[in-house]
This record gives C-alpha cells, sequence and structure tokens, in this order.
C-alpha cells in the first residue's frame, strides 16, 4: 500500500464515521500520512484525529480510536496503533514494524529516546535551571536536567543556597552552582534562570533512602503533594516503583536463563504471529500492548524534558512495566520444549522491555537492580 492509498483509506474511514453519525465534522479534503516521528510506531502515521477533535467536540484520543476501529482490517494495512495525543500509526502488510522497533531499542539501549531536539535551546545555547533549598526541589533540579540534556539541551543548574549534605550523599543531587536568594521568574525570560518549583516535601525523605525517595519525590506531578511513607518500600504490586524495578530484574532474569538454555533474543514478529493461534489470543495483545508503550518512550522523553515533567517519564515506566510482566511467562520454552523463532522473539521484546525500564530510572537516578 502506497502512502497514497493509505491516505484514501483514512479519508474513506472519517467519512463513513461521518455519515453514521459517529463524528459530526466536515470532510477534510485530504488526510496526509508520513513516517512516524519519535514515540511513533509502524510504517506510516496521520495526525487526522488531532485536527478533527476540536471540530467534533470530542477528544482526539476517542476520535482516533474510532477511526482505527474502521481501518482494522483494511486491504493492505497491518497493525493499526494509536500513540501520545491521538496518532493513528500503520504498519503496511509485509513488514515488520515490531521487529524493527525492538531492534531500534535493542541497539540504542538505556538510550533509546534520546534525541536532538532540545539542542540549541535557551539563553546563548544554554539552559539555566534554578531551584529553592528545599529537598524536593533540587531532586527535580537534578532530574530536569538529565531529560533535558537526554533531548541535546546544554544544562547550567543552580541552587539558592548551599545544599544540606545528605541530600548529596543519600540522594545523590548534583547541582553546579550555589546561588543566594529567591528563585524569580518562572519562564526564564530575558536570559533569567528557569525556575524548577514543585509543591514541597510534606515530610523528611532521606529515611525512606535514595531510590524510594526519590520516587515518592518525583512519581507525583509537580503540582501535587507527595506522600512520604512506608508504602514506597513494600515488595508488593501495589508499590509501582517495585514493579517497575522487578519488572526490569524479571527481564535480566530471563536473558540469563535463556543464556542457559542455548538461545538469545531476535527481533521478530513470531512472538504475535504464535499468539495469533485460535488458543492464545491473549499473548497477541499483550505482545502488543508492550509494543506501543516502547513505541511512545521517545515522546515520553520529549513531553517530560520540555515540560520540566519528571512524572510523566515515571508513569511511563509504569506502563511498560505493567506491559511486560504478563508477557514473560511465555518468553521461555516449557519443559522438554526446544527454543522456537516465537521464544527468540518474545526473548528480544522483553530485553527491550528491560533496557527502556533502565533508561528511565537512570534519568531518575533510581538503580535497576539485575536481582530483585
Amino acid at each position: 500500500m502506497t502512502p497514497a492509498e493509505l491516505s484514501r483509506t483514512v479519508l474513506h474511514a472519517v467519512r463513513r464515521a461521518v455519515e453514521e453519525g459517529e463524528l459530526s465534522v466536515d470532510v477534510p479534503e485530504r488526510v496526509r500520512v508520513a513516517p512516524p516521528g519519535p514515540g511513533g510506531y509502524g510504517d506510516y502515521a496521520t495526525n487526522v484525529a488531532l485536527q478533527l477533535a476540536r471540530p467534533a467536540g470530542q477528544p482526539a484520543l476517542r476520535v482516533a480510536e474510532l477511526l482505527r476501529a474502521r481501518l482494522v482490517g483494511a486491504g493492505g494495512i497491518g497493525e493499526v496503533v494509536v500513540t501520545g495525543p491521538g496518532f493513528i500509526n500503520f504498519s503496511v502488510r509485509g513488514t515488520d514494524a515490531g521487529a524493527r522497533l525492538v531492534s531500534e531499542v535493542l541497539r540504542d539501549g538505556v538510550r533509546y529516546g534520546y534525541r536532538e531536539s532540545l539542542a540549541g535551546q535557551g539563553e546563548g545555547g544554554v539552559v539555566r535551571l534554578r531551584a529553592a533549598r528545599e529537598v524536593r526541589a533540587v531532586v527535580h533540579l537534578d532530574v530536569v536536567a538529565r531529560l533535558l540534556r537526554s533531548q541535546g539541551a546544554v544544562v547550567r543548574s543552580s541552587c539558592a543556597g548551599s545544599l544540606d549534605a545528605e541530600w548529596g550523599s543519600v540522594l545523590g543531587v548534583c547541582v553546579e552552582q550555589h546561588a543566594q536568594g529567591d528563585p524569580g521568574s518562572e519562564h526564564g525570560q530575558d536570559g533569567a534562570p528557569v525556575d524548577v518549583r514543585p509543591v514541597p516535601a510534606p515530610a523528611d525523605p532521606l529515611p525512606l533512602g535514595r531510590d524510594a525517595a526519590r520516587w515518592a519525590l518525583l512519581h507525583p506531578a509537580p503540582h501535587d503533594r507527595p506522600r512520604i511513607g512506608d508504602e514506597h518500600l513494600v515488595q508488593r504490586e501495589s508499590n509501582p516503583l517495585f514493579r517497575v524495578r522487578y519488572a526490569h530484574a524479571r527481564s535480566r532474569a530471563l536473558l540469563r536463563n535463556a543464556a542457559d538454555l542455548g538461545f538469545g533474543p531476535e527481533p521478530g514478529t513470531a512472538d504475535v504471529q504464535e499468539a495469533q493461534k485460535p488458543q492464545e489470543p491473549q499473548d497477541a495483545w499483550e505482545a502488543r500492548a508492550l509494543l506501543r508503550a516502547l513505541a511512545d518512550h521517545p515522546r515520553v522523553l520529549a513531553a517530560a524534558a520540555a515540560h520540566r515533567a519528571p512524572d510523566r517519564l515515571a508513569r511511563h515506566l509504569v506502563t511498560v512495566a505493567d506491559a511486560a510482566l504478563p508477557l514473560f511467562p511465555a518468553v521461555l520454552p516449557l519443559g522438554e520444549e526446544k527454543p522456537l523463532a516465537a521464544h527468540r522473539a518474545r526473548l528480544g521484546l522483553a530485553a527491550a522491555a528491560g533496557a527502556v525500564l533502565a533508561g528511565g530510572l537512570s534519568l531518575l537516578g533510581i538503580d535497576a537492580p539485575d536481582h530483585l
């Protein structure tokens, strides 16, 4: 299927949705499709759902899902996946978008999603960040600087006053300069530093230790009051930090166990193809869910950096972990079963999930242990 043919197919889906009363908009003359950008998936993508959302009076994600339902199974189209705020992504039949995505993640490793989109930003090509002398503010400052650097920005950070020694020794916070005075402009106009000003922590997070304390301060949105309690230390599924780190440790264990069985990860589509057998429909859904989460990672990193919002990355890591964990039991062969192409492909997907989790935790300044 050519881009022109795909464009006509999408336009036909819009027209059908309008004729059947699910969308109340003027049908556009044409729909643009192009290779997906960062965070995209497959061979082509379109932003038509975002364009139609406002005139339709509906959220872009709902418009995208309405159109997706009409595009799944259309001639020449393989997968149809909605990513981000409402981009519709397509895999053309005869291609292997999932394998290409896994190959890209395994090639880039923990730096998957790193871009140069913010290179040259800031006064004189330097983004200057400043935080108040408060523990949550300086932890956010540290992570926002990491996120900006992952997108190509040159960053200089400062704090209004000297740091407590334990903020560095326990929490691993690094600030380049210390200045007197309170933070000023929030928008960095006229070269002024950009203030990082989350709601302050209601209690001392240091007793939680580095990893749990950082997660407690970073997982809530900056405008939300964080909870500082022992719930961040429990080793149970109710703790999202535990799920993220556990999923990473499981992915590493699967690689070790597979090596003992004499096989390694090989990006491919067998993980989905095998799962499309009538008796195993759940595996196909789980593989696609994880591929969507991995494909969205570059977009999440870019948005977290641009909006100075580490919580976006933290929540995305939970999404990746929750998508990966149900797939892991099907990765290794059972009993006397020999490793098949499906097992190698699933192992590749598990390894890719582990790389994304490790890279994301590293940006948050949190350890990603191989054993948990």
